[in-house]
């Protein structure tokens, strides 16, 4: 469920339930994907709130057009998804500056890996991916919440490399890796090369599920992390984050979130994510509250999310108010079309 199109992505990364024998010759392309767009006020006037995506003040603005293409032939997996737009091109790829205007921020590509099933339980898998860690996902289709965050915007979106997955029984799972030496890009450094080094311990049932992940690389640092979900009753769900980030200078961030939602009816469900966020001391020292009340109203395939956002900053060092002085507080509106095909 990483920062991808979610439901593909797990597909392919967890265990295979096919073998070589068993499996037909080839089956149809799928394409599946997403759009969005939303408008947003900040009650400041300004944009003021430090996360992912969801930036425009006062705009419709659009999201991205996400297209993921699938293809299995016997037991080879691959799995392309391009993205065009703010949300999946400037705003989420660091190959430029983060510039709209900046003439190399012309990468999209979210996911671009091949899968092959050695058996029925374990897999390899090479390529461009999106990455393991954290609980939301760069496709707003995947999320309950339309904006972002704090652990998912300091975390890491993409992670090249090869890893393999193996299916130890029917709930639990594990996978190991090596990426290249960052986050997020394609290329890794030359001198480095595969430098990072990560794990996964997975436990799936019906019902609930959870995730322990690991990432470490000297360029890269080291992330450890949690996601986890529980269906607690057929209308009651809660799902959470927690991760601890750290590298050189004391550089990093820890925190925790939770995700309680209810299914009022089969239509319309209200949820909260409540996140509690600390900078490390080399990246500010300071830490932040953050509670966004979020609907979901599905009609066929689309998704309409009304959203109302407050975070709070004891320091004042993270917002600012409409004459554009240090402010302990920032909230936001906003309401979001999401279409998943």
């Amino acid at each position: 469920m990483k920062k991808v199109l979610c439901i593909l992505s797990l597909a392919l990364t967890t265990s295979f339930a096919f073998a070589q024998e068993d499996a037909p010759e080839t089956t149809p392309l799928e394409i599946t994907g997403s759009g969005d767009i939303y408008y947003k006020y900040d009650f400041a006037k300004v944009p003021n709130i430090p996360t992912s995506f969801a930036t425009d003040q006062n705009s419709v603005s659009l999201g991205m057009l996400d297209i993921a293409l699938k293809k299995k032939i016997k037991n080879i997996s691959f799995v392309g998804e391009i993205s065009f737009g703010p949300r999946g091109q400037y705003q989420s790829l660091p190959n430029g500056d983060g510039s709209s205007s900046n003439a190399d921020n012309s990468f999209h590509i979210q996911n671009l890996y091949a899968s092959y099933a050695v058996t029925d339980k374990l897999s390899l898998t090479a390529g461009y991916m999106g990455t393991f860690i954290g609980y939301e996902v760069i496709s707003p289709v995947a999320n309950f919440h339309y904006s972002t965050s704090y652990l998912f915007s300091y975390g890491p979106f993409q992670n090249a490399g090869v890893k393999a997955n193996y299916a130890i029984t029917e709930k639990f799972g594990a996978m190991v890796g090596v990426f290249n030496d960052s986050w997020n890009t394609y290329k890794a450094d030359s001198q480095k090369g595969l430098n990072a080094v990560g794990g996964q311990l997975s436990y799936v049932t019906d019902k609930a599920s959870a995730y322990v992940n690991f990432l470490d690389g000297s360029v890269s640092g080291t992330i450890v992390d949690l996601t986890a979900t529980f269906q607690l009753t057929e209308k009651f769900k809660l799902g959470l984050n927690g991760a601890d980030f750290s590298n050189e200078g004391d550089v990093g961030y820890s925190g925790a979130a939770l995700y309680p939602s209810y299914a009022i009816s089969d239509a319309f469900s209200l949820g909260l994510r409540g996140e509690y966020f600390k900078f490390k001391e080399g990246s500010g020292d300071t830490n932040v509250t953050a509670f966004t009340l979020s609907g979901n109203y599905k009609i066929n395939g689309l998704t309409i999310i009304p959203e109302f956002r407050l975070d709070s900053n004891s320091d004042e060092v993270l917002f600012v108010d409409s004459d554009l002085a240090p402010a302990k507080s920032a909230s936001q509106v906003l309401i979001a079309l999401v279409y998943g095909f």
